[in-house]
């Protein structure tokens, strides 16, 4: 992702080696929110914008803060809330993996595999799902690496 105003911590939090960021600290990002909301809104909110932005540039807890209110308002069953889930849990895996927590990253690998379409020519929310299968692919190599 490139452009844009982008709100990015003086430090990614990594839980028992960092210290974690003021509460409500992401609030301004997660209210750009809100219910009712279609997927095509949501894509372009500051919290998706944001979500992919912090995967990118390695804040994965952050990212999970910010996608969590978009995944939420998402439809249950819905492509778009279970991509949006995907993207979370592959966060958590590659924190997960920071942490030197390879299993626990390869098990978040398979969940977020099994939210993906299994087509990685799909589009979703403005995402190919090409580029998430890849970075899964990515982690579950370097967790593999790890064990």
């Amino acid at each position: 992702m490139s452009g844009g105003d982008w709100f990015v911590p003086a430090q990614a939090y990594v839980p028992g080696r960092t210290a974690r960021h003021p509460e409500g600290l992401f609030d301004p990002i997660r209210a750009t929110v809100h219910p009712g909301m279609g997927s095509d809104a949501l894509a372009q909110s500051d919290a998706f914008r944001h979500g992919l932005f912090y995967i990118e540039h390695g804040f994965y807890w952050e990212a999970h803060e910010v996608l969590e209110p978009v995944w939420m308002a998402l439809p249950d069953g819905g492509v778009e809330r279970r991509f949006v889930q995907a993207l979370i849990q592959a966060a958590n895996g590659l924190l997960k993996l920071r942490m030197g927590r390879p299993k626990a990253a390869l098990r978040l690998c398979g969940i977020a595999r099994a939210l993906l379409p299994e087509t990685r020519a799909a589009q979703i929310m403005t995402v190919g799902a090409d580029r998430v299968h890849a970075m899964i692919d990515s982690l579950e190599s370097n967790a593999r690496c790890e064990l």
